[in-house]
């Protein structure tokens, strides 16, 4: 099956140039390569499943290539770091075995639309020049319940995490930065605890889909995480803070859209 995705690369370039893109702006702002690569492969008409599997097997390459970068950009607070990552990988130890007795179907609704409304408000900072820079200090339960709802919820770890260390003052390319380097172990712990318990089923054709979209979004994402770190280096600390705002509440505000309508 290998041999023949690879023996027409054509076939893979939609993908690289979805995983480039998404992880361009993951990269950059701490979040969505998840929201973005998902929504796009569904609408160009990849089954749900097939996209989840594919996407999910692939951050596990783009987040470590991402976290590399933002090391070497020194865009990682060592301190916070530690407080994220234990609770985080333990929250999606849980998250990936426990069933809870919330339906995801019920809660998705209400967390799409905190998260919405928790964008809007990073934007209105952003754009009025009002974030005032302090240590966050609301760190571990936040990890847990990060790590916890995007191994249950099938994402969300930059979305949450992100998001509510700016809003408790933290500096928006640290806490990037820091997010983002965390999430590779988050993905690994996440990524091995579900191929414990599971295994691939459907058809060969679904399985061949997964494996091309696989490797298309390694590719991509791979190629692009660089960027994503020198980015989020680069630009001034307002204008960050509002890109994550106005993107959390694009992606946030458009999947509770479809949860609505559908």
């Amino acid at each position: 099956m290998l041999e023949q995705i690879l023996a027409d690369p054509s076939a893979l370039l939609i993908f690289a140039l979805i995983g480039f893109a998404a992880q361009l702006i993951d990269g950059a702002l701490g979040m969505a390569f998840g929201q973005i690569s998902s929504t796009i492969l569904i609408s160009i008409g990849v089954p749900p499943a097939v996209a989840s599997a594919g996407v999910h097997t692939a951050e596990t390459f783009t987040t470590a290539v991402s976290g590399i970068s933002h090391v070497a950009h020194k865009n990682v607070d060592w301190r916070l770091f530690f407080r994220v990552v234990i609770p985080g990988v333990i929250g999606g130890v849980l998250g990936a075995y426990v069933l809870t007795q919330i339906s995801a179907a019920t809660a998705k609704p209400v967390v799409l639309t905190y998260l919405t409304a928790l964008g809007i408000y990073l934007f209105y900072r952003g754009v009025m020049h009002r974030h005032t820079e302090r240590r966050p200090r609301v760190v571990s339960p936040l990890g847990l319940a990060g790590g916890f709802l995007d191994a249950a919820g099938g994402g969300g770890w930059g979305a949450i995490v992100t998001s509510h260390l700016l809003v408790q003052g933290g500096n928006p390319r640290k806490t990037i930065g820091t997010v983002n380097t965390a999430e590779f172990f988050l993905t690994v712990t996440i990524s091995a605890t579900f191929l414990a318990t599971l295994t691939l089923t459907g058809s060969q054709e679904e399985q061949e889909l997964v494996l091309r979209a696989m490797i298309g979004l390694v590719l991509g994402g791979v190629l692009a995480a660089p960027f994503g770190a020198m980015i989020a280096k680069r630009v001034n600390p307002d204008r960050l803070l509002a890109m994550v705002g106005g993107l959390l509440t694009l992606t946030s505000g458009y999947a509770l859209f479809r949860v609505l309508t559908m």
